[in-house]
């Protein structure tokens, strides 16, 4: 969890803040699966949780013509990185382009995933969210009777 504020390089390689990067699981290759969020910031995840979503997937009836599309757009969406040893991953220019990444990065820690944002971006949805925090926090974090 938390709220980092980050530089790219000349050939988009972001430095995973040290907190974020020591609770990622052990991973021998150092592979990390990186794709475009819905809203427009990039998902960094780890194998473990995109092999959960990975099984529901292959479980779709491929003869299904929506199922096959969904399929598609969702692999489509997803590249593996790799980290290297000063912790580093090269963010693919198409992924810089969806994100809006130019230099400056915010990566925020949510839970399963981390999210890369351009910060202007994550500033203008952080506002209308705040707005609103009391009536969610209440809607998603009531206490059960």
């Amino acid at each position: 969890m938390g709220e980092y504020e980050c530089k790219l390089d000349v050939k988009g390689r972001l430095v995973l803040p040290a907190r974020l990067k020591a609770a990622l699981p052990e991973n021998p290759s150092n592979e990390l699966y990186l794709r475009k969020g819905i809203e427009q910031c990039l998902i960094l995840r780890t194998a473990i949780e995109v092999k959960k979503e990975y099984s529901k997937l292959m479980d779709l009836d491929t003869t299904d013509e929506e199922a096959r599309s969904f399929q598609r757009a969702y692999f489509r969406r997803e590249v593996i990185v790799e980290m290297d040893s000063a912790g580093r991953i090269l963010i693919p220019k198409s992924l810089m382009a969806y994100a809006q990444l130019d230099g400056e990065a915010t990566v925020a820690g949510i839970g399963n995933r981390i999210e890369i944002w351009n910060p202007t971006l994550l500033n203008e949805i952080a506002d209308e969210v705040d707005k609103r925090y009391d009536t969610l926090n209440k809607q998603y974090l009531k206490k059960d009777d």
